[in-house]
């Protein structure tokens, strides 16, 4: 099986169901595995200050209107499903509280997704791992420990996981990938390892395939300029076509790691040699 590929459209869709359809549309013509989008409640998210503050976005003057803004309803996730389901593609969702993992649940998505922020948060890791399904646990500015925790609840409720090798910064430098840490992940948790990348271009997720990656996720947008704080760090239309094209060859060409002369070889090799004397 190849790399699995994660369009992340995330908060990208600015609450716009229309907008999601397109974005949904691209990760299934460019050839992505799944679609994965951001749940909140913000009541439980954020502080009633911080809700209050100023904040000035198509939706209004304050935060509390920018962050209801960008969050679906159920009817629009219902429509969601319903087109994921009329293009034959999986979605899921990373949840941010509670109440959002039980909302997509009700969904019955194929696989979950633990966000950097949220993998220290044990009630939910619990709640996720109770579900059973394979779960996508991005690492991002955590700790060893704060690992070893979180594999720890997965093992002990046998849930099948992935970790994510991660850097949660938007964008992402590309001397901070520090892509080595996919190998680190999978000596230290003996579990297949990701790599969820939030950096400008293709290059860096390419290379973390061939370091191993199992899956790759980013972002995705029809264009940076739209609103939304994931955009810089997020892939257009043509950076998405390349970033999965790219993945595939290198799929294929990574090989089984046996060396062999392969048939094409053996004429060459005979041409090649022949004023060699036979042994």
């Amino acid at each position: 099986m190849g790399t699995f590929i994660i369009a992340e459209v995330g908060i990208n869709h600015n609450g716009d169901v229309n907008l999601c359809k397109q974005l949904i549309d691209l990760a299934t013509d460019t050839g992505c595995d799944a679609v994965k989008f951001q749940k909140r409640d913000i009541d439980l998210v954020y502080t009633q200050e911080f809700l209050a503050g100023p904040r000035e976005s198509p939706w209004g003057t304050t935060q509390r209107a920018q962050k209801l803004g960008l969050e679906l309803s159920l009817d629009q996730y219902r429509e969601i499903d319903a087109y994921c389901h009329q293009r034959g593609i999986p979605w899921f969702a990373s949840a941010w509280d509670l109440n959002s993992q039980d909302f997509l649940h009700e969904f019955n998505c194929d696989y979950n997704k633990v966000a950097s922020a949220m993998a220290v948060y044990e009630p939910l890791l619990q709640k996720v791992a109770k579900e059973g399904k394979k779960t996508f646990i991005s690492t991002g500015m955590c700790t060893i420990e704060q690992i070893d925790r979180a594999v720890e609840i997965f093992v002990t409720a046998k849930c099948p996981f992935e970790l994510m090798h991660t850097v949660s910064t938007y964008p992402m430098k590309d001397e901070d990938a520090n892509l080595r840490v996919i190998q680190t992940l999978r000596d230290r948790y003996h579990c297949s390892v990701g790599y969820s990348g939030h950096e400008s271009g293709t290059a860096v997720s390419i290379a973390a395939v061939a370091l191993g990656a199992t899956s790759v996720e980013r972002h995705i947008t029809l264009s940076r300029a739209m609103y939304g704080s994931d955009q810089a760090a997020s892939l257009e239309p043509a950076g998405l076509r390349h970033l999965v094209g790219a993945i595939r060859k290198v799929d294929v060409a990574l090989g089984d790691g046996v060396k062999r002369i392969i048939e094409a070889e053996k004429p060459i090799a005979k041409k090649l040699r022949e004023h060699l004397p036979v042994s």
